[in-house]
């Protein structure tokens, strides 16, 4: 292991880093802080900023420590280890000159640029800047681009640093931006003028050192200093990325990543960042009661008090449906009054679908983890796009495929993954005699040490759903993906509050209906819990209370609106698609008279006589952690734990010949749900999306 270090003096300190370090990462490790701004620790090296120089005792200029790996460094003619500085006059003129030539061209636009108050370039001047400039020119002025309705540039601003460049062809994996010409008319732009039609490409706002690259919907909304920052999860996909909620006064202003090295690393999905504009439209701010077949805004004391008489009508005909953003907090509340008042038909689960049933937890939760993929050797994919499912994921998959050489197949519709995979069929009739199969993949997949089978929760609905896990599931068994030290099989679930919501058992009781069958009509109440995704033209005469944050399809079908706060406005517990249990933070107050979902339902619970046994969220939080121990660990994915359940050979699939093919999972990536509908900047996404779809004759 010491033929792998190399010892360095740097600032008069001896060290020993891994020869693969480069001298930047060498000299923080001796505590000097390096400025930069092209070098980004999860970006290739592209030394072309040269703000990072070191003085290497010896060498004939400075030298830029981004660009220096450490096992190439020689020894000093006495054979001791090579004398760094990091500090000094030398490397002071040196930074300071290279500063001059930054500032030559860049605009004065302090006062009005967004990134003012978090410019790395304003950080920087303040320290190495001169007082005044040497060249008398005019700035050299470059034509903005259309990067679409996310990305604004004023690419005057720009210093070549090529951290978007590298960003969208390493990590997004679309190779939308370069750099054209040379010299004094260098510039980055997007190929033939189109703008970015990533899933990632608002990242490029957080990596853009200057203000040449800034969020659009958030220009001149705000400073940074005027706003209040919450820590917080997202909810838009089932990954439960870590995220920033700024705030000013009543309003969301922009939503940030977080960096968390198992989820997210430091990266967010465009619908994450940019659907808060969502939450202030479209709101449902008040109780609204239908009469004479229009919604009239109504009391709270009336509203519940007409809903806890269509609950109390009969229980055989009233069901509960938890929708996709529910939380666990008013999932388990809404759960406890159904019980309560004994309604046996209460479901989470998509339209079709019946996995989850059992309880066993490892039968739908990712137990390899999020941050697994860059463990295993092979990667099977079934009826999923993790492309539009879990964008970030997806980035962390070609992460594994560039550096890691993981080999990809996929059973499911052919689209573009931003890497290479092999193509193995298009529906669960694929699944039999998949590892009889004598390709490249399936040869690899075999002999992989850790393999990893992941299924879609869209693959799971259907009539066949249950038997396409099943055969996944044997799959994976088959092939050793499960042993003692790896699980190699899991759900890649779509809605954030799936998982949490089955883990609070919310699952049809005995003789209880499950959603398919609530939404064929026949009950004389449904409960809906945010749920917008559904069907309900076949509900006749079906009395339908809506408990939920935005106007949308269920509302609009609602007899009594219950108002209840976003996921920005309440505590609230998520539990993501590998079973970790997470938190929402209070980032603004709820709009109008909205209230927290689980005191609507603790309050029902009052008038009609079965009054729950909590009066606090933290004694709510509390019984739920004793119904279920996994809620007592924050933060925390089980991973490996569940090969004991998954080791257990599942009940043979039935004949999955005549099924159809895997179908895509949502029709649009920025309109899945309520808040994102609401969105006028995921509408604007979604129209170029389509637009792009469409020929242009080349002229």
């Amino acid at each position: 292991m010491a033929d792998d270090l190399f010892k360095l003096n740097i600032d008069g300190k001896d060290i020993e880093v891994p020869k693969h370090y480069t001298l930047m990462q060498a000299c923080e490790e001796a505590g000097a802080e390096i400025p930069r701004f092209c070098y980004h620790e999860r970006l290739s090296v592209a030394g072309n900023c040269r703000m990072c120089l070191v003085q290497w005792k010896g060498a004939p200029k400075p030298i830029a420590s981004c660009a220096q790996t450490v096992g190439d460094m020689r020894l000093n003619p006495d054979g001791s280890p090579p004398n760094v500085l990091t500090s000094g006059d030398y490397v002071e003129k040196a930074r300071n000159g290279v500063m001059e030539f930054l500032l030559i061209n860049h605009p004065l636009d302090c006062p009005i640029c967004d990134q003012g108050g978090e410019c790395d370039l304003q950080d920087q001047a303040m320290a190495y800047g001169r007082s005044g400039s040497r060249y008398a020119l005019n700035k050299r002025a470059v034509e903005n681009k259309n990067m679409g309705p996310l990305v604004k540039t004023i690419m005057t601003r720009c210093i070549q640093c090529t951290r978007c460049v590298r960003f969208a062809a390493e990590v997004a994996g679309v190779e939308e931006l370069g750099m054209i010409s040379r010299g004094e008319d260098a510039e980055i732009t997007t190929y033939l003028e189109e703008s970015l039609s990533s899933e990632l490409s608002g990242n490029v706002i957080d990596l853009c050192p200057v203000g040449a690259l800034t969020s659009k919907p958030y220009a001149y909304n705000a400073r940074p200093w005027e706003l209040r920052k919450t820590e917080s999860i997202d909810i838009m996909d089932a990954m439960g990325a870590g995220i920033r909620v700024d705030a000013k006064g009543a309003g969301v202003m922009r939503i940030m990543p977080v960096l968390n090295e198992e989820v997210n690393e430091e990266w967010l999905s465009d619908k994450s960042r940019f659907v808060w504009d969502g939450l202030a439209r479209q709101r449902l701010d008040r109780p609204y009661v239908r009469e004479n077949g229009k919604l009239r805004p109504a009391s709270w004391s009336e509203a519940l008090q007409k809903t806890a008489e269509a609950l109390k009508a009969s229980k055989e005909k009233t069901g509960f449906i938890a929708g996709d953003l529910v939380e666990v907090e008013q999932a388990r509340a809404a759960l406890d009054l159904a019980r309560n008042l004994d309604i046996a038909s209460t479901d989470c689960r998509p339209a079709g679908a019946s996995y989850g049933a059992d309880g066993v937890r490892e039968k739908y939760i990712l137990n390899p983890t999020l941050m697994g993929v860059e463990e295993a050797d092979v990667l099977l994919l079934i009826g999923t796009n993790p492309r539009v499912e879990a964008s970030v994921w997806n980035a962390r998959i070609r992460k594994a495929w560039l550096w890691n050489d993981l080999q990809v197949g996929l059973i499911g519709e052919g689209v573009d993954l931003t890497y290479d995979y092999e193509h193995l069929g298009t529906g669960p009739a694929d699944l039999d005699g998949l590892l009889k199969g004598d390709s490249a993949f399936v040869t690899a997949f075999k002999n992989a040490k850790r393999p990893m089978v992941v299924v879609g929760e869209h693959a799971l609905v259907g009539e066949h759903g249950l038997d396409v896990l099943n055969a996944a599931h044997q799959i994976a068994l088959d092939a050793g993906a499960i042993t003692d030290e790896w699980s190699g099989f899991g759900v890649l679930h779509n809605a954030a509050g799936r998982v949490g919501a089955l883990d609070t058992g919310f699952v049809p009781g005995e003789n209880g209906l499950d959603t398919k069958a609530m939404l064929e009509g026949g009950l004389d109440t449904l409960v809906l819990l945010g749920a917008d995704e559904l069907d309900l033209s076949k509900l006749g005469d079906t009395t339908v209370i809506y408990v939920g944050s935005h106007g949308d399809r269920g509302s609009s079908r609602a007899d009594i609106i219950l108002p209840s706060a976003a996921y920005t406005e309440m505590e609230a517990t998520y539990v993501n698609t590998e079973g970790r249990v997470q938190m929402t933070r209070k980032a603004v107050q709820p709009k109008g008279e909205a209230r927290e979902a689980w005191a609507i339902f603790r309050a029902l619970s009052e008038l009609t006589g079965k009054t729950l046994s909590y009066d606090s969220a933290d004694q709510l939080r509390e019984q739920i952690r004793e119904h279920n121990p996994i809620f007592a660990g924050l933060g925390f994915a089980p991973g490996a734990g569940g090969h004991e359940a998954l080791s257990q050979a599942p009940e043979k699939a039935n004949n999955l010949a005549g099924a159809r093919p895997f179908e895509a999972p949502f029709e649009d990536f920025y309109l899945t749900n309520p808040i994102a509908r609401a969105s006028k900047t995921m509408a604007e996404c979604s129209l170029m999306k389509r637009g792009l779809e469409t020929p242009v004759a080349a002229e």
